[in-house]
């Protein structure tokens, strides 16, 4: 692949101010602005590093990382930049704690193993299929991106710059999850899987939409396969 294109995608899409739904329900004092803030801040931490990356000839971050860790580390950051710009959010402290974000001044140092007051935190390439350890109620918020992955190359598929195509959320309950149970000699751990009682309202709540995001590249979203999850 060339360089040239290599160089390109080292460079993310930005975030349009115009893709964000001013009717989006939101709880806890947060606001679109907050979430278009901590969105460029990830914009700007993509391009700083994939800029320095391709000028000492290493990949880009998307195509290093297993998409899995990728999407985590997308969510993650997410999850600790959001509280910087929201007053009425912090970032929970307990480790792996739930939910990701919490009422600030809530629990005690911002530390909680398990609370129903709070946010989650979700990234994914996919509008379904989410995953979480746990049918659990939560007010659950998921941004939908693409990139490139570590397989790509090896597929022929030219390098792409990350983008952010949507951000979804809303309250959901246990009655919106499923859990996929591990087959029979298999490894994998059990996980949930939001249904499509909770996908449907959480679409219903869209927070963002790139406003060049084609018909084509929607479909495809929709056609995740079941708890694909990165």
């Amino acid at each position: 692949m060339s360089s040239e294109l290599e160089f390109a995608a080292c460079t993310p899409r930005p975030v349009s101010p115009d893709g964000f739904n001013t009717e989006a329900v939101l709880p806890f004092g947060l606001m679109t602005a907050h979430i278009h803030r901590a969105m460029n801040d990830f914009i700007r931490l993509m391009r700083v590093a994939n800029v320095q990356l391709h000028g000492e000839r290493i990949q880009r971050l998307e195509t290093i990382l297993a998409p899995a860790n990728f999407s985590g580390m997308v969510g993650d950051f997410m999850a600790a930049t959001i509280p910087n710009y929201c007053a009425g959010l912090a970032r929970n402290m307990f480790h792996n704690g739930h939910p990701d974000m919490i009422p600030r001044g809530r629990f005690p140092n911002d530390s909680v193993q398990y609370a129903h007051e709070g946010i989650e935190v979700k990234a994914s390439r996919y509008l379904a299929g989410w995953q979480g350890h746990n049918p659990e109620n939560a007010w659950l918020m998921v941004f939908i991106f693409h990139s490139n992955r570590p397989a790509d190359a090896l597929k022929g598929r030219a390098p792409r710059p990350f983008e952010f195509q949507m951000v979804v959320g809303a309250q959901v309950t246990e009655a919106d999850w499923g859990v996929a149970e591990r087959r029979e000699g298999g490894r994998r751990t059990p996980t949930a899987g939001v249904l499509r009682t909770g996908r449907e309202k959480m679409m219903a709540n869209w927070i963002y939409k790139a406003p060049d995001l084609t018909r084509t590249e929607e479909a495809i979203l929709l056609a995740a396969p079941p708890h694909s999850g990165s």
